[in-house]
């Protein structure tokens, strides 16, 4: 393989990731994955397997992961709102142009109370801001 492959891999998980030592220094030149420990990127928990110890390389490699899984994570967290934006447009021109009645009435009281709890967590987190300037 051109480059080879990583000294570990990290499955994603909801909360973090399943660490693997990858091996491919073995007779029948597999790629073997060994889990080393499972990680929780919410809290920075690091959980062995079974009774391994795990070395200050597998340590180094699993900060490095979740720094990086962070910048990911925030990434995408910001680029989700921007794309809620998009789809209130979206929803304001659908409800405007396409929508009928009964379509309305399916939805209305849903986003106008979504809409409602929106504005207030907005007003009241910028007015916090605003006192702190």
């Amino acid at each position: 393989m051109v480059g080879g492959l990583p000294n570990y891999y990290f499955r994603v998980r909801e909360n973090g990731a399943q660490v693997f030592r990858v091996d491919t220094e073995n007779r029948q030149r597999r790629i073997e994955m060994d889990p080393i420990a499972v990680i929780n990127i919410r809290n920075g928990e690091v959980k062995p397997q079974g009774d391994r110890v795990l070395s200050d390389e597998d340590i180094a490699a699993i900060k490095v992961w979740m720094e990086k899984r962070r910048e990911v994570l925030a990434h995408r967290d910001l680029d989700d709102i921007h794309r809620a934006v998009d789809y209130m447009n979206l929803t304001t021109q659908w409800a405007q142009s396409k929508a009928n009645d009964a379509q309305l009435d399916d939805v209305t009281d849903a986003l106008l109370l979504a809409m409602h709890d929106l504005r207030s967590v907005l007003v009241r987190k910028k007015a916090e801001r605003l006192s702190k300037q």
